[in-house]
């Protein structure tokens, strides 16, 4: 990632609140388009009203677009919002397992699609860098230990603004 290119984020939450953050150093409800907002992003898309796709190609195309959603609709959304020559990184792994690419905009699009589950060692020593800087900073919410199925439930329903911490 450049300072002058688009990056896109689906999903801001558990991961997502940090990608929003790491793209903004490099250069979809509503509580998660305010968060998205609070941490600097520059272009909000509520999916539920607006075609994520349609909006990133009315700002030329995201350069490189992050996938941190399970579902295959927003990965969809997020491969068909790539310029030419785009990147997709695919971090979420959707419960099917697979996703659909279209092999004829890939192949025509120079379109590169990339897996990414752990970061290398020195993504990781970026990663407390910038955090230790204060250029970063982890959305969370303490619960007790004994509330870990709920908090699971509220998670999987999207009910979690990032990222749970439970308390001993």
């Amino acid at each position: 990632m450049h300072p002058t290119q688009l990056v896109a984020i689906s999903g801001v939450g558990d991961l997502g609140h940090l990608a929003v953050q790491y793209a903004k150093i490099a250069g979809a409800t509503d509580d998660k388009l305010e968060l998205a907002h609070e941490l600097g992003a520059d272009i909000l898309i509520d999916a539920r009203k607006e075609d994520p796709a349609e909006v990133r190609k009315r700002h030329g195309g995201a350069h490189t677009a992050v996938a941190l959603t399970v579902s295959a609709q927003a990965f969809a959304a997020v491969y068909g919002g790539l310029r030419r020559g785009g990147k997709l990184v695919m971090v979420a792994l959707p419960a099917g397992g697979t996703i659909q690419v279209p092999i004829f905009d890939t192949v025509l699009n120079s379109t590169r699609v990339i897996g990414s589950i752990v970061g290398t060692r020195q993504d990781v020593h970026e990663v407390f860098r910038l955090h230790d800087a204060g250029r970063t900073k982890v959305i969370h919410e303490t619960r007790p230990l004994h509330t870990v199925n709920e908090s699971i439930a509220a998670a999987l329903n999207g009910q979690v603004k990032a990222r749970i911490v439970f308390e001993m």
